[in-house]
């Protein structure tokens, strides 16, 4: 495997064209300050002189605009650009977990990538159980360690990462967060986002009210953990909506966490269906709705409660056409680990900037643009698409 060579910072290329540039510039502005102190010495020296050093100035300020334009027309006019393979690269890609069937699938996109890109293919890593939400930092720091070419992670931590991914970035790594990003976004080079963050908290309100209808009643939420940051932000959003007359018949009475262990979910969708009025369990994360469905299901308790969420169309199948989770929504998570692994592999190779307007092409995937996450105070963002809705009308498509 040929390794990345670490490449000098384009900031440190524009420092050093500024040194040369200034050492030269030096040279020409003497000599024109001598030539115009030689032609005012007819006049009067001193002025002609100040005159001469304001002039210079003001050239070289002309002349630094029009560059800085020009440059600037040129990458405009160079358009997106198409990351392709170069060099073989080392690439440490982390899930939340290893047992949640979303997670392989993702680096299986991953593999599909570093195999178009020339690269060995990925292995994903992280604990069996996703409620150990500090696995993943030791696994990126590992990473570090092992002198990794780039850092393909799903956030399991929140803020506890930043530091990790931090020292990442110092050693020269990239740092790619990917389904859940860094909140404070320290140490991240850029998330690439499932779904607008806000977008899924709208996709969740609206099935919400397609099940429960004008009438409305109770909602309850069955999330993963606490630290998840991607199900806060969805839950967040989900509780700004229902604050508004539009689902004000809508009723949030509970949030839990099953941790994404199937029987913690299950436990916690039990607990929930003791509450004698509620009507829908809502669970944006694809272990939690399985387990509610199940449980409704076992308890038949399908007529009385719904349940809804993000989960795999092929494990709630069944669960859609007997009416018990009769809408759902997702997106792909192959195509989620393939378009990281595409933008890890362009920000170590250096064929793309981890910098608000970059735009690039992700092989089959096409193109997209870095841009500022506006679900956040501060971070990058690519955005993979739109979610979709599944019921029984297309969850064999």
């Amino acid at each position: 495997m040929t390794a990345i060579k670490r490449r000098i910072p384009a900031v440190a290329l524009v420092a050093l064209a500024m040194v040369v540039a200034a050492c030269g510039g030096g040279g020409a502005d003497t000599t024109v300050g001598a030539d115009t102190t030689t032609a005012a010495a007819v006049t009067t020296a001193a002025a002609d002189t100040t005159a001469g050093a304001d002039t210079t100035v003001a050239a070289d300020t002309t002349v630094a605009a029009e560059t800085t334009v020009a440059a600037e027309t040129t990458v405009a006019a160079e358009g997106p650009v198409t990351i392709s393979a170069a060099d073989s690269i080392t690439g440490a890609f982390v899930g939340k977990c290893t047992t949640n069937p979303v997670f392989p699938q993702a680096n299986d996109g991953a593999v599909e990538a570093a195999g178009e890109l020339g690269s060995e293919p990925t292995e994903l890593l992280g604990p069996a159980d996703c409620a150990d939400t500090t696995a993943g930092i030791d696994i990126v720091t590992n990473a570090v360690t092992q002198q990794v070419d780039v850092i393909m992670v799903s956030n399991n931590a929140g803020d506890q990462l930043g530091p990790a991914a931090a020292a990442a970035q110092e050693a020269g790594i990239p740092v790619v967060t990917w389904d859940s990003p860094i909140p404070s976004a320290e140490g991240e080079s850029v998330y690439i986002a499932p779904a607008d963050l806000s977008g899924a908290g709208q996709v969740m309100a609206e099935m919400a009210r397609s099940i429960l209808g004008e009438e409305g009643g109770q909602m309850a939420i069955l999330s993963a953990t606490p630290e998840a940051a991607n199900q806060n932000i969805w839950i967040a959003s989900l509780e700004e909506l229902l604050a508004t007359p539009e689902y004000e018949n809508i009723e949030l009475v509970d949030t839990v966490y099953g941790n994404d262990v199937p029987q913690d979910s299950q436990d916690r969708a039990e607990e929930l269906l003791e509450n004698p009025d509620l009507d829908l369990i809502m669970a944006p994360t694809t272990v939690g709705i399985v387990a509610a469905a199940q449980v409704v299901t076992q308890a038949d308790e399908c007529d009385r409660v719904k349940v809804s969420g993000l989960g795999v169309s092929t494990e709630m199948r069944d669960y859609t056409l007997s009416g018990c989770a009769p809408e759902f929504a997702l997106w792909s998570f192959p195509d989620l680990g393939y378009l990281s692994y595409y933008v890890g592999y362009g920000l170590a190779t250096g064929q793309i900037e981890a910098e608000a307007g970059q735009q690039f092409v992700a092989g089959r995937l096409g193109e997209y643009t870095i841009e500022e996450d506006p679900g956040r105070d501060a971070g990058l963002r690519v955005l993979l698409g739109p979610i979709k809705k599944f019921n029984a009308d297309n969850i064999d498509s």
